[in-house]
């Protein structure tokens, strides 16, 4: 075996943790070898068709007669000037902000409870975490059945109590809160996971200092908990944006189809599912490659805006 380690002693005058370890290939073929596989499968599913949609996004085409013609990017302008494409827009943003905010505060509350030694901890753990293990289609169906305004149980409990069957899906407001909550539900094992153990890796020291010098629970949690939290919150903010982004489909195709019809489209439908709509239901595809490369774009921003400026609210380290 042609492979030989060696350790690196770190320089004077420089900080470092550890000394760094260097695998030396003797033969340079073999490391391009041992990463061609992954290369292939990258350029196979993820470099060709994104570059297969950034062509796509500047032809108009037609899959059924099977022609195509150049029209650059008429249909970017069409997309940003178009006041339906605003209104999902807008709706998205909304909506991925009541996920994040929402998902994050009640997922950090009940991570904190779960963290508490109390009888009973890892089967209360086991149900929090049990939501994230559904598919999308499966809990938009729990959800269809909870609230379904003849059979739901939710609607039997508020008829036996304050008398009233609300319509769920057929109020706007009421059908993008509904999907919000769902959501919000879904990812809810994902970011109790991620806070549990978090809070696991807070030393104890921290906190029994923060009680002999007087704080109060809630002053603990606030002043000291949470800062230290600061970095899982930072990584669970892009992670929950990119599944309020992309992973709202199944839920709102299962919940609410795009509707209920508000203003110029349905309120629940978001970018992805505009998308959806366009590219497969109205067969446009050269505008769904157009939206797609707008949501990269989007979220591209998104994520340089948050990096330059959400870190310096961070705290690493007890």
């Amino acid at each position: 075996m042609s492979l030989t380690s060696k350790r690196r002693v770190p320089k004077a005058g420089k900080v470092s943790s550890a000394p760094e370890e260097r695998a030396t290939f003797r033969n340079p073929v073999l490391p391009w070898l041992f990463l061609l596989p992954t290369f292939i499968i990258l350029a196979i599913f993820l470099y060709y068709p994104a570059l297969r949609t950034l062509r796509l996004s500047l032809f108009r085409s037609n899959i059924i007669l099977g022609n195509e013609s150049f029209v650059g990017l008429a249909q970017f302008a069409e997309l940003l000037s178009s006041p339906v494409y605003h209104q999902v827009i807008l709706q998205t943003l909304i909506y991925c902000a009541l996920v994040i905010v929402l998902g994050l505060f009640s997922a950090m509350g009940l991570a904190w409870l779960a963290s508490r030694p109390i009888a009973g901890a890892k089967f209360y753990r086991l149900m929090l975490i049990y939501p994230y293990a559904l598919s999308p289609a499966i809990a938009g169906t729990i959800w269809l059945f909870l609230f379904n305004p003849e059979i739901g149980v939710v609607n039997s409990v508020l008829s036996s109590l304050v008398g009233v069957r609300p319509r769920w899906l057929d109020n706007p407001l009421l059908a993008f809160g509904l999907v919000v909550l769902a959501a919000v539900w879904k990812g809810l094992g994902y970011n109790v996971v991620f806070y549990l153990a978090a809070l696991q890796n807070i030393p104890g020291e921290v906190s029994e200092a923060a009680a002999i010098d007087g704080a109060s629970g809630w002053q603990s949690f606030w002043k000291v908990t949470f800062p230290l939290l600061s970095p899982m919150t930072f990584f669970l903010v892009f992670t929950n944006l990119v599944y309020a982004l992309f992973d709202s489909f199944g839920l709102v195709d299962i919940l609410t189809r795009g509707g209920p019809v508000y203003g110029q489209t349905g309120i629940t439908t978001f970018l992805i599912y505009q998308l959806y709509e366009d590219g497969f239901r109205n067969f446009k595809t050269g505008v769904a490659a157009s939206q797609a490369v707008l949501m990269l774009v989007m979220v591209g921003v998104i994520t340089v805006m948050q990096f330059r400026y959400g870190n310096r609210r961070v705290h690493y380290g007890a």
